[in-house]
């Protein structure tokens, strides 16, 4: 955008105002990323998706993931600043990934969350106390010296879903049943109750999703919930 000189300058558009907004986000996001150097954006989701499309359930190996959210983030923007902000997300990657064992990987989903993937290290059960553990000993604090927190979802491959978007969507009620318990929690994916589908599908809808879940082959009611949980991240429910 040219400078503007104090004969000629006037107010911002609103097309400016959103361009000058963009422009900070991207540089807020490239600041964390370029400290941390962790894989963003789809490559937790294209690795998992790798990872339950090859020979692991096979080999008896334990594929797990997990979800972290710091807690009550957005009060850190507000009332210090965005590069305190930035400071807080850099220290929580830094220390999540130290206390990881040799083979998990470390992604920045977005945000104030990480996706980790652990693949055939360790069992179910010492996935959950290692989580706990880091829960437990995490130490970040504000510069009014308050510290942080943060909550964990976990979900396991073969044994609570075999489809990567299934996988996360678990994992992801995992994390937000931890949250709107209050947060500063593990909490593992859960068994679901399903209720049958009702009238609210039309005719077409049905025929076109019988169709859709013979193609990839996977249960309708998986598909439904895919979907469910896309429409409700659009409307951040």
């Amino acid at each position: 955008m040219k400078k503007q000189s104090a004969e000629t300058k006037r107010p911002f558009t609103v097309e400016e105002h959103k361009e000058l907004g963009r422009i900070h986000a991207e540089k807020k996001i490239s600041a964390v990323n370029d400290a941390l150097g962790f894989p963003t954006g789809d490559a937790f989701d294209e690795e998992l998706d790798s990872i339950l499309n090859s020979d692991a359930e096979a080999n008896g190996e334990v594929v797990a993931i997990a979800l972290i959210d710091c807690d009550r983030f957005d009060h850190i923007n507000k009332d210090f600043s965005r590069e305190e902000g930035d400071r807080v997300l850099i220290e929580a990657g830094k220390y999540i990934q130290a206390g990881l064992p040799e083979g998990a990987k470390i992604f920045r989903i977005g945000g104030d969350e990480f996706g980790i993937i652990f693949r055939g290290i360790l069992e179910r059960e010492e996935i959950f106390l290692l989580l706990n553990e880091m829960k437990n000993g995490y130490a970040v604090q504000t510069p009014d010296g308050v510290r942080q927190t943060i909550t964990i979802g976990m979900a396991t491959a073969f044994e609570d879903a075999n489809r990567c978007a299934e996988l996360i969507r678990k994992a992801d009620g995992a994390l937000f049943r931890a949250k709107t318990a209050g947060g500063n929690k593990v909490t593992m994916a859960k068994e679901e109750k399903m209720v049958p589908k009702t009238s609210h599908f039309t005719q077409d809808q049905l025929q076109r999703l019988a169709k859709l879940a013979k193609r990839e082959g996977v249960g309708e009611a998986i598909l439904l919930r895919e979907g469910l949980d896309l429409l409700l991240k659009k409307y951040d429910i």
